[in-house]
């Protein structure tokens, strides 16, 4: 358990200092754990509806805070060339996270053009079910798109990378809120950039 903990503080700590010195991109991030946390209480209520909240808001947002605003240039914090950050990377580096972006796009084309999936499901017939299916579509994507990364950590990296970047992913959205929230005071003082002194002493 201990080299576990240690494991998931790890990858934490570099997700941290490697992918979020923007202050948008962490403010970006506050507004996608708020609403991530509400699609988990959401998740027991109505599956679909919750998968919808966190694809168009938590997802769309933080990711738009990566491929819009985080200095994709040498990193002078860590002293790491932004090419060697997206080799190391544990979870989705952003060759991944277009190809996930991409799936999660196409995902109401292909209901539109066969909405019973080729026999899979029921098709629907009404805008709701329509709506209600993109959901679930999206729910299934996301739950897929965790496990086939851990499984492909488990065989690159190791059984522990892989089960603690899961357990990363899926407590992110308070670890964020709670290291990020500061961050639109930071942007409304005009600091674009943190200044990631903490990350400068270590």
């Amino acid at each position: 358990m201990n080299r576990f903990l240690a494991e998931l503080r790890l990858q934490r700590w570099d997700d941290h200092r490697l992918y979020h010195h923007s202050r948008i991109n962490q403010s970006l991030h506050a507004l996608s754990a708020s609403s991530f946390i509400a699609a988990y209480v959401l998740l027991f209520i109505d599956p679909a509806a919750a998968a919808i909240l966190a694809w168009c808001v938590s997802m769309t947002s933080r990711q738009a805070g990566h491929f819009f605003f985080e200095p994709r240039g040498y990193d002078h914090v860590n002293d790491m060339s932004d090419a060697l950050k997206e080799e190391v990377k544990v979870g989705y580096n952003i060759r991944r996270k277009v190809v996930l972006m991409a799936a999660w796009a196409l995902a109401p084309v292909a209901l539109w053009l066969s909405p019973d999936l080729a026999g899979l499901i029921v098709p629907a017939t009404t805008a709701r079910e329509y709506i209600d299916d993109v959901g679930m579509a999206w729910l299934a994507l996301g739950v897929s798109g965790l496990l086939v990364r851990v499984i492909q950590l488990c065989f690159t990296r190791g059984a522990l990378t892989g089960l603690a970047w899961a357990a990363k992913i899926l407590t992110d959205p308070f670890h964020d809120l709670a290291l990020y929230y500061r961050a639109p005071l930071a942007l409304m003082r005009g600091e674009l950039i943190d200044p990631m002194s903490h990350v400068r002493r270590h």
